[in-house]
């Protein structure tokens, strides 16, 4: 199948208000997580979340009407749009495919305390555009004037993921000349976090909060929500080549597949995930040893990493590629961390430079990967394989060419 060409992107994430931000911090091996203090924070067993500053990113009568994840999808449309140069399409060519996991939580929960505290009068009149799930793909939608479609993949950690691989077929089938896509995420409430640390999935390293996120390393206990937003522009070849468009990367294939194992917990054999990497490297045209970096999911958690290592193991062989975790910075995105580690993974393609996984300092037995650590690495192979899964078994693998 035919490659597409990756020629704007944007990412507004715990690491700063764009890609330049993205890029600095992971080279950088810097943190964005932070304990949570004072209410309502203070009661929750788990209280570490990366969270992004938005102050000033958008004028605040756009905003008032927006929920915080279509916000954050618009920044970052906004700058991946803009790094295209913003490129002439007909609306009916140009469409926007921005997967979500969770959508407008917080308008949700928040309207719901103005129910309860002072009536059904007093609720937003704009409050059901503003916690729809698909809230973020029409705002960039109608930002942009889009006509080929606005689509919104829901699978959970994997959404942004998936809504890249939509994107492709989009242009593949010849309905689009463009398409704006990522994924979005913003959760950090009280809620979620609860429910979360109820399922022990959250780390509790309060008095390091810095250190909380590390994949692959023996002392995990769990991931750090965060939230944030990343974007990618995509045309065809065709189109691209016509307007004399800077080409970042290609993506160059996609592997869709699903674990029926449990709806929380991955299928310890990584046999999904594997499944998906095949899958996409079959749709690439390439084969497991042209891989020379993996953007692994890697949310740090005791079972995910090493089910991963395994499906890495399944579907590479003996082929071991420098594998990063980026997550150990920005913490985990959820429905945006497909999207955001895409945008790093062509940047690492483009640039030829893996970052290093943060709080890697002693790598689980396990977990047989080749994990680049305390410096980033320099690599030269042509292609690069971005995984993201994802609760209910959502597995998702890219393939990104130079």
């Amino acid at each position: 199948m035919s490659a597409v060409a990756v020629t704007g992107l944007g990412a507004i994430t715990p690491l700063g208000p764009d890609v330049a931000a993205l890029t600095e911090g992971l080279l950088a091996g810097r943190s964005g997580v932070r304990v949570l203090e004072g209410e309502p924070w203070d009661a929750l067993p788990a209280r570490l979340a990366a969270t992004v500053d938005l102050e000033g990113r958008l004028e605040r009568v756009e905003a008032r009407t927006l929920d915080r994840v279509q916000q954050l999808a618009l920044v970052a449309a906004r700058e991946a749009w803009d790094d295209a140069g913003q490129p002439a399409v007909e609306p009916e060519r140009l469409a926007v495919v921005i997967g979500s996991g969770i959508g407008g939580a917080l308008t949700l929960l928040a309207q719901y305390d103005v129910l309860r505290a002072k009536g059904p009068r007093s609720v937003s009149p704009h409050v059901v555009p503003m916690l729809m799930p698909n809230g973020p793909a029409a705002t960039v939608g109608l930002a942009l004037g889009a006509r080929a479609g606005v689509h919104t993949p829901v699978s959970a950690c994997a959404s942004g993921a998936e809504a890249i691989a939509v994107a492709l077929e989009l242009l593949r089938s010849g309905r689009a000349d463009v398409v704006v896509t990522g994924g979005s995420e913003a959760c950090v409430h009280p809620l979620p976090m609860a429910g979360f640390a109820q399922m022990r999935a959250l780390s509790t390293r309060h008095d390091e909060p810095e250190a909380a996120s590390r994949p692959y390393d023996k002392g995990r206990d769990g991931f750090v929500l965060g939230e944030g937003a990343g974007v990618l522009v995509l045309e065809t070849e065709e189109h691209a080549r016509a307007r004399g468009a800077r080409v970042h990367a290609r993506l160059a294939g996609a592997g869709l597949a699903s674990d029926a194992h449990h709806v929380t917990a991955p299928d310890p054999a990584g046999t999904g995930a594997a499944r998906s990497i095949t899958l996409a490297l079959q749709d690439a045209g390439i084969t497991a040893a042209e891989v020379g970096h993996v953007n692994a999911h890697a949310t740090s958690t005791p079972l995910g990493d090493l089910a991963e290592a395994r499906a890495l193991a399944l579907a590479l062989g003996s082929h071991r590629p420098a594998v990063t975790a980026t997550k150990s910075c920005t913490g985990h995105l959820l429905g945006a961390a497909g999207a955001v580690e895409a945008v790093a993974t062509v940047v690492a393609l483009r640039d030829g430079v893996v970052p290093a996984v943060r709080n890697l300092d002693d790598l689980d037995d396990e977990a047989d990967v080749d994990a680049v650590r305390v410096v980033p690495r320099v690599f030269a192979h042509e292609a690069a394989l971005s995984t993201s899964f994802g609760f209910g078994g959502h597995d998702v693998s890219l393939v990104l060419v130079r």
